[in-house]
C-alpha cells in the first residue's frame, strides 16, 4: 500500500483539568499533525495531479480549512472545564475551541481524525482514504491513529 503524509504546524493552548502534576494549569504547545493518505496513483497526461495520490498543497488546504485554522492559536476547552471556560468567555473576542472530552493528545488525535476523515474520503472523486493521523504535542510525546 502507498501512503503519502503532509506535516502541518499549530500553536494551541490547553489544560487536563484533573491531571495531578502541572498539565492542570494552562499552558500551550507547538503541535505538529501528520496526515497521512492512501489512495490510487493518477495515471492520466494532462492532469495536474498526474503520479500523484494528491497534491500536497490540496492537502494542506484542506486541513488549514476544517481543523487547522480553527485550532491555530486557540484556547482548547473541555466543556465540562467551568472554571477555565468562564475565565476564556470574559476575554472580549478571545478564540476559544470547546470540545466534548478532555483535550489530551490523544483526544486531540481522535478529534482530527474524525473531522479530517470526511474531508479527503474520495476526494475530486478519486479512491482516497486517510490513513492515519498523528498529532505530536511536543517533540517526544505524540499520540497516532490509524483509520
Amino acid at each position: 500500500m502507498l501512503t503519502i503524509t503532509r506535516k502541518l504546524e499549530f500553536d494551541a493552548g490547553h489544560r487536563i483539568p484533573d491531571h495531578s502534576s502541572q498539565c492542570r494549569n494552562l499552558h500551550g504547545h507547538r503541535y505538529t499533525l501528520q496526515i497521512t493518505l492512501t489512495g490510487e496513483v493518477v495515471e492520466h497526461d494532462g492532469e495536474s495531479d498526474n503520479g500523484m495520490i494528491m497534491d500536497f498543497g490540496d492537502i494542506k488546504s484542506l486541513a488549514n480549512q476544517h481543523l487547522v485554522n480553527l485550532w491555530d492559536h486557540a484556547f482548547i476547552v473541555y466543556e465540562k472545564d467551568f472554571l477555565v471556560r468562564n475565565f476564556l468567555e470574559k476575554l472580549p473576542g478571545h478564540k476559544t475551541v470547546i470540545i466534548d472530552r478532555v483535550p489530551t493528545v490523544e483526544n486531540l488525535a481522535k478529534i482530527a481524525f474524525d473531522i479530517l476523515k470526511e474531508v479527503y474520503h474520495n476526494r475530486f472523486g478519486r479512491v482516497l482514504e486517510l490513513k492515519k493521523v498523528t498529532l505530536y504535542e511536543t517533540p517526544n510525546c505524540w499520540a497516532e491513529i490509524d483509520g
